[in-house]
């Protein structure tokens, strides 16, 4: 037995080694190296895209808000999960589910009733929820929809809302992936702004 015990000894430090390298480099030297990297190359978005309206903390302008209490401001898309990020989720229906084409049915008199339009003229960004329940963007074409009945409901001027939109609209990532969106949290934050 007491040849066994210094072999015993030997893989219990290695082991103990082994344990102690494999914390420091993956549990702090590795998310210390990570947070790094996010912080230098994407800080507005690892700090989590705080909006301000003067000068206070309103939002994250990546997790879509509930706008539909005001109509003066511009609407998201619609959110199976009721902007509850702890209910994040999809529907889970399929195209062909009855009571999916009847809510996208719903969904699209709706808007067009809102919005004063032909159901015909109602993007499908506005008519299918996102599939995180939270999603802050929609497409320029739904936001130009809106521009009108914002631009009445807040007093201003159809062209000031319009550049509104226009300064919050994001390209295409790295110019071919994706398509162009607007923020909407951003978009509404600076409609506040203005007063």
């Amino acid at each position: 037995m007491s040849s066994r015990l210094p072999a015993t000894f030997r893989q219990f430090g290695v082991a103990t080694r082994a344990i102690a390298v494999f914390t420091l480099g993956l549990g702090v030297v590795y998310p210390l190296a990570m947070t790094g990297a996010a912080q230098a190359l994407f800080h507005d978005n690892a700090n989590g895209s705080i909006v301000q309206v003067d000068g206070k903390d309103v939002a994250s302008g990546l997790i879509g808000q509930d706008y539909s209490k005001d109509l003066s401001l511009f609407q998201t898309r619609p959110s199976a999960a009721k902007y509850d990020a702890a209910a994040s989720a999809a529907s889970q229906y399929g195209p062909n589910n009855a009571d999916l084409v009847k809510l996208i049915d719903e969904r699209r008199a709706a808007v067009a009733k809102l919005e004063n339009v032909d159901p015909s003229q109602v993007p499908p960004d506005a008519l299918t929820a996102s599939g995180s329940g939270l999603d802050p963007a929609i497409s320029p074409a739904y936001a130009a929809l809106q521009v009108n009945r914002v631009a009445r409901e807040r007093g201003l001027d159809v062209a000031k809302v319009q550049q509104l939109v226009k300064d919050n609209t994001k390209g295409r990532t790295l110019g071919f992936l994706g398509e162009p969106y607007v923020n909407v949290v951003t978009l509404n934050a600076d409609l506040v702004a203005l007063g």
